[in-house]
């Protein structure tokens, strides 16, 4: 890879972590909106569930309209990131948990579905054999960059609206950022898009259990980001910690930050042995990691932080090779769609389990709760097996 390629994806890999800052920031400062106005669970779920449904939306109608592959990348990028950014903003000057909140989370998630896929669309334009790699450095910036709400959350103090403030002011300096950047050699865009594209995720059978396994993950992934936070507060309580709310804080940062520098030697290690292998070893830590955290809940606080920090670790690496296992099996002129939406469904299923999540601890205890987080990528090691065994994560393969 040239300088400029370096250059180029050092400022994306900025750009990633500061756009996506805000699709927790709910999640954040959702333990001082509940002190200040004592939602209830509905309405937390909202909050987080509103920017999932809007990311759906906002990359359906780009998978669907081919956006990301037949215009400049970057362009679209610094638009949704600044369409997220004020979308953001505007929580400020509206009432906590209002429907007004929950529709403004909304729109930030139509124009996160603008910063994540497409970003890597512009990734995958520079490299073909080191795939696994770039992705997981990208989806390692996503991941820091949804752990920084709560690191800002521990300088705006009780105010969240300082939290705001601050993810606004980051993902629109990315707006910018993100067009100092170049195009890779590999980039590759379609003079016209066909929806009949978007059908090669089932006729395709590398595609097909590259999303099937991505499906699993998802069904895991963002309940853990969205509420592993409440849940150690109530674990830290009842273990009798002192300041259980900011003791859990800190767990979920280093938690969901950890995770994301684990992705890049992942990549790396997967463009080795192969991205199916890696993904589907990611996905059997991460299940047995969140059955060990549900039994360990309510004991001492020392090992239910622990074990949630390494299922943290654990629950992200293998995001990175799902996309780049369909990058590498579609052609290149319609991977920016089918990565898309790719996404779109995922994020679709995680706006049920997020949704969920918080009704299902009320009646049943978040022990059940966070071991059913773990089913998702119980199941997805089977996809990820019959992919490896294939010998379909190793080969690129043209389709016609």
């Amino acid at each position: 890879m040239t300088g400029g390629g370096a250059r180029s994806l050092t400022l994306l890999l900025v750009a990633e972590i500061g756009a996506m800052s805000l699709w927790f920031v709910s999640a954040a400062i959702l333990p001082d909106l509940i002190r200040d106005t004592g939602l209830g669970p509905w309405r937390a779920g909202l909050l987080s569930s509103s920017v999932q449904l809007g990311f759906v939306i906002g990359a359906l109608l780009m998978a669907l309209h081919g956006t990301s592959d037949r215009f400049d990348p970057r362009r679209v990028f610094a638009l949704c990131a600044l369409l997220a950014a004020g979308s953001n903003a505007l929580l400020i000057v509206t009432p906590p948990g209002g429907n007004a909140q929950i529709a403004l989370r909304t729109l930030t998630g139509i124009g996160l579905a603008g910063v994540y896929p497409v970003g890597m669309k512009i990734a995958v334009g520079w490299t073909v054999k080191r795939r696994g790699l770039i992705v997981g450095m990208l989806v390692g910036a996503l991941t820091i960059g949804s752990a920084a709400p709560h690191g800002l959350a521990l300088i705006g103090g009780p105010d969240w609206r300082v939290t705001v403030i601050l993810a606004s002011l980051w993902a629109a300096g990315s707006a910018v950022l993100v067009l100092f950047t170049r195009l890779g050699p590999h980039h590759a865009a379609a003079p016209r898009f066909s929806p009949e594209t978007l059908g090669l995720a089932w006729r395709h059978r590398p595609i097909r259990l590259a999303y099937a396994g991505y499906l699993c993950h998802m069904w895991e992934l963002y309940a853990f980001w969205a509420w592993i936070g409440a849940a150690l507060t109530a674990s830290l309580t009842l273990a009798g910690s002192d300041d259980p709310a900011r003791a859990a804080r800190f767990a979920t940062f280093a938690a969901i930050g950890l995770g994301g520098l684990v992705c890049i030697p992942a990549g790396a290690l997967a463009d080795r042995i192969g991205k199916a292998r890696v993904a589907g070893g990611a996905m059997g830590l991460s299940a047995g990691f969140a059955f060990a955290t549900a039994l360990s809940f309510g004991g001492p606080a020392w090992l239910t932080v622990t074990l949630a920090i390494l299922w943290g670790i654990a629950v992200i690496p293998d995001s990175a090779q799902f996309s780049a296992l369909v990058a590498d099996a579609a052609p290149p002129e319609s991977a920016g769609s089918l990565m898309t939406f790719q996404t779109a469904l995922g994020f679709l299923l995680t706006a049920f389990t997020i949704q969920g999540a918080p009704f299902v601890a009320a009646a049943f205890g978040w022990p059940v709760t966070l071991a059913l987080f773990g089913l998702g990528p119980l199941l997805g090691v089977e996809a990820m097996r019959r992919l490896a065994s294939s010998g379909s994560a190793q080969v690129r393969r043209r389709v016609r």
